[in-house]
């Protein structure tokens, strides 16, 4: 749901890339989630008040609760949460995790997660890269939009491709079923 949240900041920023990274390292006891966008970014001022949930650009209601939440989520699990961000320039928001805390939570349903992002915004680009310890998987909705030339990215069996593609690239990396 992080996730899915922050890209929805980038999606409002006006964003016509997002970058989706994680990278989950055993060895370093680390999970990584990095979020970078093309969008509008952020002045100084928002980005020094975007850790208030009472601090939104949203219309629609008057809290913003996506970014304090990730970051009590990182730093419970003895992690953190950094933002950088600059007007005209994109976002970028990373956060970090232990990734043997026993108070982590599991990444959940990063295949639903990643169709429902394109499914819901084939108009965007999305370049998804996820990395288990040294085995690394890139995912890049420009490269499938000109394999399927005459195809849009919620066409039925476009999606049900990149599920199956999705699944067994992600399978693979750990090396069991999901």
């Amino acid at each position: 749901m992080h996730i899915l949240d922050i890209v929805q900041n980038s999606i409002t920023a006006g964003s016509t890339l997002i970058s989706i990274e994680i990278v989950e390292d055993a060895r370093e006891d680390l999970l990584t989630i990095l979020v970078s966008d093309n969008g509008k970014g952020m002045t100084p001022e928002l980005l020094e008040n975007v850790w208030d949930p009472f601090v939104t650009t949203r219309n629609t209601r008057k809290v913003g609760l996506g970014i304090p939440l990730l970051k009590g989520a990182a730093e419970a699990c003895g992690g953190r949460l950094d933002i950088k961000s600059a007007p005209g320039k994109g976002t970028t928001v990373k956060a970090e995790f232990v990734y043997s805390h026993i108070d982590r939570a599991p990444l959940g349903d990063i295949v639903g997660t990643i169709l429902t992002l394109v499914v819901c915004n084939p108009e965007i680009d999305y370049v998804y890269t996820h990395t288990v310890n040294d085995k690394n998987f890139i995912f890049d909705t420009r490269e499938i939009k000109k394999a399927i030339s005459g195809l849009e990215l919620n066409h039925p069996e476009v999606i049900l491709w990149m599920k199956e593609y999705l699944s067994e690239n992600i399978k693979n990396m750990y090396g069991s079923v999901l």
